[in-house]
């Protein structure tokens, strides 16, 4: 029989996989029954004894999986065969009040909110540790010159730590998206079959009021059967948002350790084989396989929008669907922040090249800078762009540094002098206020880093 790749172990963490395991999902269930049989208690709908009873079986740890699927077979409802294992541990006169005012996805749904609730403390830590890296690796390499790049040309000089400080922004930022989003997908729901509360009449507010303190959730406000699913896809989208970041810097990785560029390549460890056909090759397979995830993680979004709009107070064309969406989502935007960690943690970085780059065109990475020279000159801007551009192209064609094309250019040279054109080449020069944003991003992203680790 085969199997899902997701349940071989190849990819997904054991804290991540743990959450959304069967028997897992039925702790979070029977949690639920615990919390709404206390708090009714609490508001005088039913005894204390009933209310301690339930809950004492449904903490007990022996209602399995294996039992709730024999029930399962006979009901062909999974939430009802949950209902009767939880009775077979309780005293006779408790039976008639568990499950008491709830309905199937009272628990579903809320058990839903408790595992990305769950996934979401597994995900802030690991992102703000892959914030920290990235905004070392800024201040490490800030000094550095590089080449910035637009359209896959050599556009003008950055500082090398830019790069990382880009990124460590976005992830600090991804940091307090995740926050901001718990109190809107976080929902408890315990309002019955059609969202009225209809057993419990107006306690029924209370209770949900109740049970979500305990279970660390958001009461819904309003809801149907279910929670809307809105909710369901903003959870979604805000960690294939995430993902997309992670492909963002894994994209450039695998650029960067093109044989052409060789500014960067992942840690390749001693017995490692880059291919079964040529044994010189290093492949990026790390930044590869996060592409690769990414593009199976986006694909969730389009599910989770089809999921919003249901008949009527709902129907069950989402349900089937969500058991793949919710885990596959959180398992594979895992994954894809531990590779991406082990990947910075690792990354190797060759400055010399990253300095060679920056001189393969022959000096013309400095036109910029020179253009600027000749319009503080008192040249019309268009008149210093065609000369600029004229000397570039014809010192291309003919294979000549651009400075000592632009020092002989008779019309450039009357407006600047060689010394001034020599200090114009300088790439430590050119670096902007690319020093001062890397500071302010260590800064930001070490502070808010602490509030999450």
């Amino acid at each position: 029989m085969s199997i899902l790749p997701i349940d071989t172990g190849r990819y997904g963490t054991k804290e991540m996989l743990e959450i959304f395991r069967e028997q897992k999902k039925i702790d979070y269930q029977l949690e639920i029954e615990a919390a709404a049989v206390l708090s009714q208690n609490e508001i005088g709908l039913i005894p204390a004894s009933v209310a301690r009873d339930i809950a004492r079986a449904a903490k007990s740890g022996k209602i399995t999986a294996k039992r709730i699927k024999q029930l399962e077979a006979k009901s062909d409802h999974d939430t009802a065969a949950l209902v009767e294992a939880l009775a077979e541990k309780c005293q006779k006169a408790s039976r008639p009040w568990i499950h008491y005012g709830l309905t199937s996805n009272d628990l579903v749904d809320t058990s839903n909110s408790m595992q990305m609730r769950d996934a979401i403390k597994i995900i802030q830590p690991k992102v703000s540790k892959l914030s920290l890296l990235l905004s070392k690796n800024a201040v490490k390499y800030k000094n550095v010159p590089a080449v910035g790049r637009t359209h896959g040309q050599h556009a003008s000089i950055i500082s090398f730590g830019l790069k990382f400080a880009n990124w460590a922004a976005e992830m600090s930022t991804h940091l307090e998206r995740l926050d901001e989003i718990k109190k809107r997908v976080l929902i408890c729901k315990t309002m019955g079959v059609v969202g009225t509360g209809s057993l419990m009449g107006k306690n029924a507010i209370k209770v949900q009021d109740r049970v979500a303190k305990k279970l660390g959730l958001y009461p819904a406000r309003v809801t149907t059967q279910i929670i809307p699913r809105e909710r369901y896809a903003e959870y979604i989208f805000q960690l294939s948002l995430l993902g997309a970041t992670l492909e963002k810097i894994a994209i450039e990785i695998r650029n960067l350790q093109r044989t052409e560029i060789a500014e960067v390549s992942e840690h390749f460890k001693k017995g490692q084989m880059g291919s079964s056909a040529v044994p010189t090759k290093r492949n990026p397979i790390k930044s590869e396989r996060i592409s690769s995830l990414s593009k199976l993680l986006r694909s969730q979004i389009n599910i989770s929008f089809e999921n919003i709009p249901l008949w009527h107070e709902r129907d069950l064309s989402n349900s089937a669907n969500e058991r793949f969406i919710l885990p596959m989502t959180s398992i594979l935007l895992d994954e894809m922040i531990e590779t991406m960690t082990r990947i910075i943690e690792n990354l190797q970085v060759n400055t010399k090249r990253v300095q060679e780059n920056l001189h393969i065109t022959r000096g013309q990475i400095f036109a910029e800078f020179v253009l600027e020279a000749l319009i503080k000159k008192g040249v019309p801007r268009f008149e210093a762009y065609r000369d600029v551009q004229r000397v570039a192209f014809d010192a291309h064609k003919k294979g000549i540094d651009y400075l000592d094309a632009i020092k002989n250019d008779k019309l450039i040279s009357t407006n600047l002098s060689d010394r001034e054109i020599e200090s114009i080449f300088v790439p430590e020069k050119h670096l902007g206020a690319s020093l001062g944003i890397i500071d302010n991003v260590f800064s930001h992203v070490k502070a808010n880093a602490k509030k999450f680790s």
